[in-house]
């Protein structure tokens, strides 16, 4: 043994051509391809942001009201913005508010309108929480140009899938 390791991936799609699921081999490759990304990026990803006490999704709720003119959006805007169930906003939101890094309040036009803050204490840890990440984002082992390929194949995907409308393409709707 020379101490080389096999793709894994690259063994099951022989097996899977062995099998006569030739016609599904590249789509079986494709799919567990990018959850095993989707592993090792999450792994990287987390252990980035367990240092400042947030989840990716805590993040992402953070980054997005920081990102936001008044620094607060509906509730519901950031479900759709984020693409979540509304439990799962609450459930962050909850987290966050607890920590100190956000508040809801009533909006003032509409009392049924429930708005998220970002809070001093949250602009603080995201930006610190987005500098580690952008560390990560900077060290993908690949080429600039397969970077945009890939993130154009997946988007591509995410709309033929309906994630959003290829029209929009600043995702603002």
């Amino acid at each position: 043994m020379t101490g080389q390791r096999q793709d894994p991936i690259q063994s099951a799609v022989e097996n899977w051509r062995i099998a006569g699921w030739g016609d599904a081999a590249s789509g079986m490759a494709l799919v567990t391809s990018i959850m095993r990304a989707q592993q090792l990026l999450s792994a990287e990803v987390e252990g980035r942001l367990r240092p400042h006490g947030l989840s990716f999704a805590r993040f992402e709720l953070l980054r997005l009201l920081a990102f936001s003119k008044k620094g607060m959006l509906p509730m519901g805007v950031v479900g759709r913005r984020l693409q979540v169930h509304p439990a799962s906003v609450t459930s962050a939101v909850v987290r966050l508010e607890r920590d100190g890094h956000v508040s809801r309040r009533r909006s003032t036009t509409d009392g049924r309108m429930v708005l998220v803050a970002i809070e001093d204490s949250g602009r603080t840890v995201v930006d610190a929480a987005t500098n580690d990440l952008n560390e990560v984002f900077r060290s993908i082992p690949l080429m600039p140009a397969e970077i945009e390929s890939v993130y154009d194949a997946l988007r591509s995907f995410r709309a033929t899938a309906g994630d959003f409308d290829l029209e929009d393409p600043d995702g603002s709707t």
